[in-house]
């Protein structure tokens, strides 16, 4: 049993290691041919180990954690198709930089290309979307090759955390028996370290995670650049929002600069510190003239691209001023081609000596002109007495649900309505999304995620199409640690397709993009247990709140007529554009 023992001392010291290196957290789907991985991460007894039955589910939950805890998650599964069905997971950690393990087991190399059962190519099987690809050499009985298989765990776990942050593909041939065997103690005492890893508990090789800096000359020359009287900060999603979030809002606060945060930037929600948070911009931005008159003489962004397509508009209607990027590496963010500047370096550290430097030189009527903007909006969405629409759903939300608390928010509508009416607060929220490839296949899952890494209230907003697409992560309601509130916002098909031109040509557009579905997801709640209740939009707020002091998993249904939406949006969209234009002349 020389092959069985190799096997199970190459799993277990490769879980060993990723211990040493902080991982806590392991989703596994089950399989047969992942046998060794499993039980080796399940005998550790150093991680939180749970079980989904469908791959992609899984990896989406072990994502949100991720996301939430800024800490690498790993996914097990067996091999086939299995591994293909967390791509999607991998595709939006690629891009939306969150540090994920995808640990794929395989067929041995003897069976790969022989028409073996369940046997697929799996080496570099996601591509580019990878910060790192290894396929795992076959199990030996050998000090060294145990020794390099240790130094390829922490290699993984650096590599998804250098910036930018990423899943790692590790792909494990193993071949059979699978099951436990324990090896032979005289191994183990001739190789004492490739067994039993470095004796004083540190993982075993030590890597810097690099991250990049500016040099003091550096930072001096780009602070120069403050000295302008019309900037403006433009904070995007971030993969590290705690960290960027508080440190765009030093630099507001600092420099007297006006402060754009998109909802996924970390500085929408909690203590502004005295930054100039502007509300509202979505909103009052899609109006030319209004852009025409908030001109400015500096943009400083960091972040992906805004959620808000408005902002995005102002930034290319000012194309030509100067415009500074600060970001960490690998990936482009600049698809509006506006900057002139483009600086890598770590983005929370490189603003906050930036705000040391600064010398609040803004011209005090460039900031009065966009609180008067903001304050104007605000005051048009005040008085406005037309019917409840799914913007006030977002806005409900943000203001119930208690400091501290999480909230994961869809792709498609409700991030766009989350960005338009979640106005800023002084108490802390964290804000969650898929918003790398801004797909709706994994958002119950990622949720869940979160709850499980951060323990605070839950909430997630949703359409119907986007719980039809992850019901299976529902299943994650069994794990009692993790109870999420989600608030489904139900207009029988896909409501965002109402925001474009499409929506004029019927009926084709009814049959292939709004695509009505008539089913009711009451009976979903029922198969898993959950909580359930239909309401108003204006008995939201009371339902939300009984709903998260009562600590369970549960579904607040919200109808939503999507021609009404449209209609909705437009009004008011024209009539903050027109108090912020009577309030700016």
């Amino acid at each position: 049993m020389i092959e069985g023992a190799a096997t199970t001392i190459w799993a277990r010291a490769f879980a060993d290691e990723l211990a040493r290196c902080g991982v806590q957290d392991v989703v596994v789907a089950p399989g047969s041919r992942s046998t060794p991985l499993v039980m080796a991460f399940a005998q550790d007894g150093r991680f939180r180990m749970r079980v989904h039955l469908d791959e992609r589910s899984g990896a989406f939950f072990a994502l949100g954690i991720a996301k939430a805890s800024g800490s690498p998650a790993a996914i097990i599964t067996t091999s086939g198709t299995a591994t293909a069905n967390v791509f999607p997971a991998v595709i939006e950690a690629s891009l939306s930089e969150a540090p994920l393990l995808v640990l794929t087991a395989d067929r041995p190399h003897r069976l790969r290309g022989a028409d073996a059962n369940q046997t697929i190519d799996q080496v570099g099987l996601y591509g580019t979307y990878v910060r790192e690809s290894i396929d795992v050499p076959p199990p030996v009985m050998d000090g060294p090759a145990l020794q390099h298989l240790r130094t390829i765990a922490v290699r993984s776990v650096a590599a998804s955390l250098t910036a930018p942050f990423g899943p790692v593909h590790i792909n494990f041939p193993f071949d059979k028996p699978l099951e436990p065997v324990d090896p032979d103690p005289n191994f183990v005492a001739t190789h004492p370290i490739a067994a039993n890893g470095r004796t004083d508990g540190n993982p075993f090789v030590e890597i810097s995670l690099g991250r990049s800096e500016l040099s003091e000359q550096e930072l001096d020359q780009l602070a120069s650049a403050l000295a302008a009287k019309r900037g403006v900060i433009v904070v995007g999603p971030v993969a590290e929002p705690d960290k960027v979030g508080k440190a765009s809002l030093s630099l507001s606060a600092a420099t007297g600069y006006p402060i754009l945060a998109d909802p996924l930037s970390g500085a929408r929600f909690g203590p502004s510190g005295g930054a100039g948070r502007v509300a509202a911009y979505d909103l009052f931005l899609r109006d030319e003239t209004i852009c025409g008159a908030l001109k400015p003489d500096l943009v400083v962004r960091v972040g992906a691209t805004p959620t808000s397509a408005a902002l995005q508009g102002w930034l290319q209607f000012h194309n030509g001023v100067r415009h500074i990027v600060v970001d960490a590496a690998g990936r482009w963010k600049d698809y509006g081609a506006t900057a002139t500047d483009y600086l890598r370096a770590d983005p929370g550290k490189t603003l906050c000596a930036l705000a040391e430097r600064a010398n609040h030189a803004v011209d005090e009527d460039w900031t009065s002109l966009w609180q008067t903007a903001s304050r104007a909006a605000q005051h048009a969405m005040d008085v406005d007495e037309g019917d409840l629409h799914e913007g006030d759903v977002l806005a409900t939300v943000t203001e119930v649900l208690p400091e501290g608390g999480n909230l994961f928010i869809s792709s498609s509508m409700p991030v766009r309505d989350l960005d338009g009416f979640g106005l800023p607060r002084e108490e802390q929220l964290m804000v969650f999304g898929n918003r790398g490839a801004s797909g709706i296949d994994g958002i119950v899952s990622s949720a869940f995620g979160v709850a499980a890494a951060r323990p605070a209230p839950t909430v997630c907003v949703l359409g119907d199409i986007a719980l039809f697409h992850d019901q299976n992560g529902l299943l994650w309601s069994r794990e009692p640690d993790c109870p999420v509130v989600f608030v489904l916002i139900d207009n029988d098909g896909g409501g965002i397709f109402h925001m474009l031109p499409i929506a004029d040509h019927e009926p084709v557009f009814s049959q292939f993009f709004a695509t009505p579905h008539g089913l009711d997801f009451q009976h979903t709640a029922a198969i898993h247990n959950l909580g359930w209740s239909d309401l108003e939009i204006n008995d939201l707020g009371t339902e939300l709140a009984t709903a998260l002091e009562s600590g369970r998993t549960s579904i607040l249904r919200v109808t939503s007529d999507r021609e009404t939406n449209k209609r909705r949006h437009e009004e008011i969209a024209e009539a903050v554009a027109q108090h912020v234009l009577d309030t700016l002349r």
